[in-house]
């Protein structure tokens, strides 16, 4: 229900964020191999801030992001960026933009059903085309929660052609509880809060009832309110009737989603269709020394970002795109 982070990575977000904007030095680190231009996406609740990352020529494909959970901007503070680059490697453009609510885009995120953020991924799939960024492929890429959004889209939009997914969940509350043993949270008050979702509890009872120690925000309870009973399974069957080819890469060392589940249920749904890759790897793919350590994190980011992610993640998504 509500992923219990390790703080390492959150807390090299921000660092990078500062030491980019005050560092001359990490222009070494960040000279990226393609261009960012920022684009503003009509959508029904306003305006979305975007950014498209091109290669060099005319891209031959197009990537679009979907977020995982969390107030994303469009680059993730310029953690997107190796992911830009490999697609453009790849002759690729990616389409990816700020959260609603984040940065310059209209509406509030934690307002958004798993169903509006799919629609919502779809009035961008038709910016896109109005634009005519590219005539070929559209590829999907999502992470994490987006795992509830990528299948979705995939099964109803026929301009998807492939889907990225990287370490999604299936079912919101066995994630939920999943993460809770893993990261050693209070399995009592998981219980009691689990109950008063299923009572439709407003935020104040849940913060009088729940024993929650560490409550959270009336805006984010709403959302798990919204949200606790996604499940997967369905979509994925759906999609799986348009044998979309699906790179499926997970972390073994994954403290947010059981990823032996999801691959047992991605192969399930999928067959053929799915090719998995596991990595040593955290829940964001980055390495585990990277997401373990904030000083080699930050150093690493500045100076190196593409050593970031565990080897062989960019180098596969690059070869998934180039093969579409």
């Amino acid at each position: 229900m509500r992923y219990k982070k390790r703080r390492g990575f959150v807390a090299l977000l921000l660092a990078v964020a500062v030491a980019v904007a005050l560092t001359g030095v990490a222009a070494v680190g960040w000279d990226f191999r393609h261009h960012e231009e920022r684009r503003a996406v009509p959508v029904a609740a306003g305006t979305l801030d975007a950014v498209l990352a091109r290669p060099e020529g005319e891209p031959r494909g197009l990537v679009v992001v979907v977020h995982g959970d969390g107030p994303v901007d469009a680059t993730h503070d310029g953690l997107y960026r190796p992911w830009f680059e490999a697609a453009a490697d790849a002759g690729f453009a990616t389409l990816s933009w700020s959260k609603p609510g984040v940065g310059g885009s209209s509406g509030n995120w934690l307002e958004q059903s798993m169903a509006d953020r799919a629609q919502e991924v779809g009035a961008v799939l038709d910016w896109a085309a109005a634009q005519r960024i590219t005539d070929g492929p559209v590829v999907l890429w999502g992470a994490s929660q987006a795992g509830w959004v990528l299948p979705r889209v995939a099964a109803t939009r026929p301009e998807v052609s492939a889907v990225v997914a990287v370490s999604p969940a299936v079912n919101w509350l066995r994630q939920g509880r999943f993460n809770l043993l893993a990261t050693g949270g209070d399995v009592a008050v998981s219980d009691r809060t689990r109950e008063l979702l299923a009572e439709g509890a407003d935020h104040a009872r849940y913060v009088a009832e729940s024993g929650d120690p560490d409550p959270v925000s009336a805006d984010r309870w709403g959302f798990v309110l919204e949200n606790f009973r996604s499940d997967a399974t369905a979509d994925l069957e759906a999609m799986a009737g348009r044998h979309l080819p699906v790179l499926l890469d997970l972390g073994e060392h994954d403290e947010n989603v059981d990823v032996d589940e999801t691959e047992r249920t991605y192969r399930r749904v999928l067959g053929d269709d799915v090719t998995v890759r596991r990595y040593d790897a955290a829940h964001s793919m980055a390495r585990t020394a990277v997401e373990d350590s904030e000083v080699l994190g930050v150093l690493t980011a500045v100076f190196a970002p593409r050593h970031l992610l565990a080897d062989g993640v960019l180098a596969d998504y690059r070869e998934f795109l180039r093969a579409r």
